[in-house]
């Protein structure tokens, strides 16, 4: 498995995903599959795309306010007026319509106008200011977008090995289930023939139904396990590849817990996310400065009118080339108060950071210690079992002999098969581990996903089975159930 070093950076923006296309094709049903169908189909990584596609939008719509404005208008009326008018006397009988003192005016008015206005800001510093916040703005989006594709990969990782430990967990509660049972019908037959108490076969009996409760409960976690797959892809699969029986646990490299904590604050995308965040509210408090400043444009226009009036026709014209400029002087205190609260702002986004900053430290020196130890645990483990194997094989040739009782037995039993639980999970608990801390270093990649995909099998092929019970609930009902290979 590839290790990281200390020269090692955090992918760009999107570059997570060149890699996932231009990689290597894997089998159908192991782990890097999954992830591709992950990071092709998972919502909440296309949101965030989408969101980092809008942000930089955003930052071409502040361009576009420090370049040439240019518009265009066109205007076609028609107008009438009527006007009638008197001198003030009254009329002589019949109303003479050719008497001076009667005025009646009609005007008809055709005009066209076209204007044609361009500007261009010299010295702007507000939209300047604007357009930086953008550019900071697209800047923090990408480490965002990078920080999802992280924690994609993580979520796959551990959602595609909760289905192996849960399967392991039920392979061991199954063969605990038919031992004890063994046990059971051993301990009836013995007590038919009178070799033992009946208190013995209720023994057998508790300890029987201890066992077939527990197999229950690891059906159901098999079975819910694989529905956080399907949120996460959109595909249905009916099995996947399991892990190696021999995986090399080794403690992680670097070696050295604070080269791992070097690692984050260099390359963790949250880490640079939270600094990036101050450069953001920095330019906002620029923005809220610039408010204050004068701005200077150059502007152009041309209008032209044609007027035709009561059949004279004619036009007009005219153009204007200058500069423009403006300052405000009072804006009620608006201004010094965006000041004040960007300078705030500010504050908050450098405490945040800190506080990122010092939550990663905690979890990668946390993790790195957990990984550490998983390497022992699972050595322990697999010796338990050895132990816990040799142990019972004793109880029950006491058992045989009279000098031990069927509890004994039992518990031998359960002491063993507890001890191959607990091995399949120090083992997923050291993988997922692993990736965890390369996820809070900012290393978790294609790469590593390939690297942990070399430890599965095929020929350990995991089936994915669930009851024939149909869901009726429209807001769980993900789609079609996988089925088991045929």
């Amino acid at each position: 498995m590839h290790r990281p070093t200390l020269t090692r950076l955090v992918p760009r923006p999107l570059a997570l995903l060149v890699g996932l296309a231009v990689a290597g094709s894997a089998q159908a049903t192991d782990l890097w599959t999954v992830a591709r169908d992950a990071l092709d189909n998972d919502a909440t990584l296309a949101s965030s795309r989408s969101g980092f596609s809008a942000v930089e939008a955003g930052r071409d719509v502040q361009r576009g306010s420090l370049l040439p404005q240019v518009s265009v208008g066109a205007s076609l009326t028609h107008s009438r007026t009527y006007q009638s008018q008197s001198a003030g006397s009254s009329p002589t009988a019949g109303g003479n319509q050719s008497d001076p003192r009667f005025q009646d005016e009609e005007d008809t008015v055709n005009s066209l106008g076209l204007n044609l206005d361009a500007s261009q800001a010299l010295y702007d510093p507000t939209r300047r200011a604007q357009l930086d916040q953008a550019e900071r703005q697209v800047d923090r989006e990408a480490l965002s977008l990078a920080a999802a594709e992280q924690q994609l990969l993580l979520d796959v990782a551990e959602a595609y090995f909760e289905i192996l430990r849960a399967h392991d967990i039920l392979s061991a509660r199954r063969s605990q289930e038919t031992a004890i049972e063994r046990q059971l019908e051993q301990a009836q037959e013995r007590f038919e023939v009178g070799l033992i108490a009946i208190t013995e076969v209720h023994e057998a009996r508790a300890s029987f139904d201890l066992a077939r409760a527990q197999r229950i409960a690891a059906e159901s976690a098999m079975q819910v396990s694989f529905e956080a797959l399907e949120r996460l892809t959109g595909q249905r699969y009916a099995s996947i590849d399991g892990l190696a029986e021999e995986i090399p646990i080794v403690p992680p490299e670097p070696v050295d817990r604070g080269d791992w904590v070097e690692l984050a604050m260099t390359n963790s995308p949250m880490v640079q996310m939270a600094e990036a965040g101050i450069e953001v509210a920095r330019s906002e408090l620029d923005v809220s400065r610039a408010g204050q400043l004068p701005s200077l444009e150059a502007f152009a226009s041309y209008d032209y009118s044609d007027n035709d009036r009561s059949g004279l026709s004619g036009y007009n014209s005219g153009s204007q080339l200058g500069l423009r400029a403006s300052m405000p002087l009072y804006t009620g205190g608006s201004t010094q108060a965006q000041i004040r609260q960007s300078g705030f702002a500010l504050e908050v986004s450098q405490y945040d950071f800190e506080a990122q900053r010092r939550d990663t430290v905690q979890q990668v020196r946390s993790l790195f210690t957990r990984v550490s130890n998983d390497v022992e645990t699972v050595e322990a483990r697999a010796q338990a079992i050895v132990s816990n194997q040799s142990a019972l094989e004793a109880t029950r040739s006491g058992y045989e002999v009279g000098t031990r009782n069927i509890v004994d037995v039992l518990n031998a039993e359960r002491n063993l098969f507890n001890a191959i639980a607990d091995h399949a999970e120090a083992r997923y608990d050291y993988v997922l581990g692993l990736l965890r801390l390369q996820q809070q270093a900012g290393l978790l990649d294609a790469e590593s996903i390939q690297g942990v995909n070399a430890w599965l099998r095929s020929e350990d092929a995991v089936s994915l089975e669930l009851p024939a019970v149909a869901n009726d609930d429209p807001v769980m009902n993900i789609g079609q159930r996988p089925r088991s290979p045929s």
